[in-house]
């Protein structure tokens, strides 16, 4: 199994002006090595609903890479989605999900049937054609390049040692800069990262 370090790192070196979509987990560790106006958190909201987020992300922006950092325990509650992504078409969007078989940030109760689980089983049969499985570190840094280029989706499951990150909550004190401002906030921010134009953005707020 990898630590979120050894998953971490090398992605957000290798990211290059891909926009990334964290959730649960992942959302603090990402954000103390990564402080890019192109990450975004997914929390604060219902659970389960990264990969929707990033899909729209991906089909709005189809020139930029999309990377998104789901759980496993996330991922179960939306596994429509990987139907969903693929039937769409979109072709510049990568799902990682990242499995430890626990939902950390609520207390680590293990997620249901998570010894039977194969979710690269699942994305293969909702359509995905490019799929990646990593249970140590060395063989996902290797092959990291070859998944962030060419044509998505991608689907990549990443085996991780269980963590002990807490609720996720949005204030001042928060360490990584992305969870100091509210949901509204990072919103508008990405928003108008994204529009290249504080006046386009500021008009695109009041459509």
């Amino acid at each position: 199994m990898l630590t979120k370090e050894q998953l971490l790192l090398p992605l957000s070196r290798n990211r290059g002006d891909a926009i990334v979509v964290t959730t649960m987990g992942v959302v603090r560790p990402w954000g103390k090595i990564s402080h890019s106006d192109l990450d975004f958190a997914s929390a604060d909201s219902a659970m389960g609903h990264a990969a929707d987020l990033a899909l729209g992300i991906a089909l709005a922006q189809p020139q930029r890479k999309v990377i998104c950092l789901n759980g496993d325990g996330s991922m179960l509650m939306s596994l429509g989605t990987l139907v969903t992504i693929v039937g769409s078409g979109v072709s510049n969007l990568i799902l990682f999900v990242i499995q430890n078989g626990t939902y950390e940030i609520t207390g680590n109760q293990s997620i249901p049937a998570g010894e039977h689980i194969d979710f690269l089983m699942m994305a293969r049969a909702a359509g995905f054609q490019r799929l990646y499985r990593f249970n140590e570190p060395t063989e996902f840094t290797g092959q990291l390049p070859e998944i962030l280029s060419g044509k998505g989706p991608v689907f990549v499951l990443v085996h991780i040692k269980p963590g002990t990150e807490g609720p996720i909550r949005r204030h001042e004190e928060e360490e990584s800069q992305y969870l100091k401002v509210s949901l509204a906030e990072s919103c508008h921010r990405m928003r108008k990262v994204l529009s290249g134009s504080d006046v386009a953005s500021d008009l695109l707020t009041k459509i």
